[in-house]
Parts: structure tokens; C-alpha cells; sequence
């Protein structure tokens, strides 16, 4: 699932040039790849999946051109954390002292999670995803400070995927949210197929075709 808004489809047209100079830095040791326009800086750290529970991470970083792009992969090995409580504290995290502007279920091929857009207090503009996967805490994130270009905040956002095939559901609970999405059951996409909702509060599963 890509949503990508429509000033990033403009810049994309408008900048071939910005476009070019980017490219994929695949971690098969923690089975993911993201493009990014240089090579990252990549640090161990410590950060917070909990209300009162720190676990080490490993973060990999670009910034530029007004623009900070950050992939977090945090350890859960042992913690025994819930989901929605990792998720609900990520978001807690990247929207303080800003505003949720989007909060949406998000797909990357099998493995579910959720996407938001932060507006900072500061003027910044933040595009984030989170995933727990594979006893990890994925975490994306591109902040446009002031001056910055948003298409690479959401360029970076959109690029993350998982490389070893696998999901973080199950496939009963993969089809019972196709079930349940009636919103989408006379859609096709390009290809002829019914397309799979992000989560159930995917607003298209709403929509009636």
C-alpha cells in the first residue's frame, strides 16, 4: 500500500534530476531496505517503546537540504510489548508538541502497520510509519523542517519494505479483514484483483463501489 500525496506526484514530475541521485540501501540482518539520496549515518541507541520501558536500537540517518530522514529498528526481544501499546507510544512520540494531521492503517506488502503525517508547532511537517515485525519496532520517519522539501520526507516514508517475504499476521486474520471490508468488495485495481485493505479502519473499506 502506497499512499503518496499529490505534491509529491508533482515534485516527482519536476525533479528527475533530485530523483536520480537516490538509491536503495538494503540490511538483510534486519530484513529491510529504504532508498535514501546518501549513504546513512547509522548509530546504536536507546529508545523509548514504553511508558516505562527503554530497549536498544540501532538508527540509521540523512539530513539535508532542511530535510532529517530516520529509520529506527528497536530490539523487543523479551519485552512481551503489545502492538497497539507500541503504536500508541510511537505515535505519542513522533506528534509531541505537534498535530496529528493523518493517522491511517498501513500495508507494506504482508506486514501491517500504521502511517502519520505530524504538522510540529515548530513548522515542520513529519511522514512516519511504524511496524512491529519479527520482535523489532520499525519506525520511518521524514521530517521537512522549514524551507525543506517535502518530497523527500515522503519519497523516504514511502520507500521502506521488507525484504524476507514474511507478515506479521496471520492468514485467518489477513482474510477476515478482507471479509470485513465490504467497502472494497466490487473494486479492482489495474491488475483485475480486489485490492487488500491497510487495516480495518482502512477508509476505503467505507467507501461503496
Amino acid at each position: 500500500m502506497r499512499l503518496i500525496p499529490i505534491v509529491a506526484l508533482t515534485l516527482v514530475a519536476s525533479s528527475p534530476a533530485m530523483a536520480q541521485s537516490w538509491q536503495e540501501y538494503a540490511y538483510p540482518e534486519y530484513a529491510f531496505a529504504t532508498a535514501l539520496p546518501a549513504a546513512p549515518q547509522i548509530e546504536n541507541r536507546t529508545v523509548q517503546v514504553a511508558a516505562d520501558r527503554s530497549v536498544p536500537a540501532r538508527v540509521y540517518s540523512v539530513r539535508q537540504n532542511n530535510v532529517i530522514l530516520t529509520m529506527t529498528v528497536a530490539d523487543l526481544a523479551g519485552t512481551n510489548l503489545q502492538e497497539n501499546d507500541l503504536i500508541a507510544q510511537a505515535v505519542k512520540s513522533l506528534s509531541a508538541g505537534g498535530k496529528v494531521v493523518e493517522d491511517l492503517p498501513h500495508r507494506i506488502y504482508r506486514v501491517y502497520g500504521r502511517q502519520l503525517s505530524v504538522e510540529g508547532s515548530d513548522g515542520s511537517h513529519t511522514h512516519a510509519a511504524v511496524f512491529q515485525y519479527k520482535d523489532r519496532l520499525y519506525q520511518i520517519e521524514g521530517k521537512v523542517l522549514p524551507a525543506g522539501i517535502e518530497f523527500e520526507a515522503v519519497r523516504f516514508q514511502q520507500s521502506l519494505t521488507f525484504t524476507d517475504s514474511g507478515s506479521n499476521r496471520s492468514e485467518e486474520w489477513i482474510r477476515a479483514l478482507r471479509a470485513a471490508c465490504t467497502g472494497m468488495a466490487n473494486f479492482r485495481n489495474a491488475a483485475g484483483n480486489q485490492p487488500n485493505p491497510a487495516g480495518h479502519d482502512d477508509p476505503r473499506c467505507k467507501v461503496t463501489q
